[in-house]
């Protein structure tokens, strides 16, 4: 599938948003890539997470990790693709942690899955994590790099996906974009 396709699949499912959006990571932006109405439907779900399964296939993992609320759905089926643990990492005043009693064992071989990555900055928080916890991160898989390729969060890492998207500071928003509703669509809630 070229890029084009994944992305017309994102608009055919209204999973790709146009507006005014504060990202995950406090920038702003005029689309908004929701993959939450893409993923509840079973076709798109099983496509996704069979391409990364199948593309991490060939090396030795003990579980999947994904960032929460986002890489949950998508990390579950690669998870389950692959027969492999999964679980995910949740934000506690702040920061990523392991809740639930999920744990990381020494040396754990950890695959980290999440939906969408502009900055990387929830994956190299749950990089970090994993690695405190001792375990190695072999790869990262991704449904849409917002990024263009910018972003490496690991040398072998692999996006359905990848288109420049333009977010901008909030410091930096042209007068267009201000003139727009700001709308939060994500995980992460705003701090006031």
């Amino acid at each position: 599938m070229t890029s084009d396709d994944y992305i017309n699949i994102f608009k055919e499912s209204g999973a790709l948003l146009e507006g005014h959006f504060v990202l995950t990571s406090g920038r702003h932006s005029s689309s908004y890539f929701q993959c939450a109405k893409v993923l509840q439907y079973p076709r798109y779900l099983q496509m996704f997470s069979e391409k990364i399964a199948n593309h991490f296939q060939n090396i030795e993992l003990d579980l999947v990790v994904s960032p929460a609320v986002g890489g949950i759905v998508i990390g579950t089926e690669v998870g389950r693709a692959m027969n492999k643990r999964t679980i995910f990492a949740e934000r506690e005043n702040g920061a990523m942690r392991f809740r639930r009693g999920f744990d990381i064992r020494d040396n754990d071989k950890v695959l980290i899955v999440e939906d969408v990555i502009t900055t990387g900055g929830s994956v190299k928080e749950v990089i970090q994590l994993v690695e405190s916890h001792g375990g190695r991160v072999e790869g990262v898989g991704v449904i849409v790099d917002r990024s263009s390729g910018s972003v490496v969060l690991h040398q072998n890492q692999l996006s359905l996906t990848s288109l420049e998207v333009k977010s901008y500071e909030p410091q930096d928003i042209p007068s267009e974009l201000a003139a727009i509703p700001v709308e939060k669509p994500g995980s992460r809630s705003l701090v006031k």
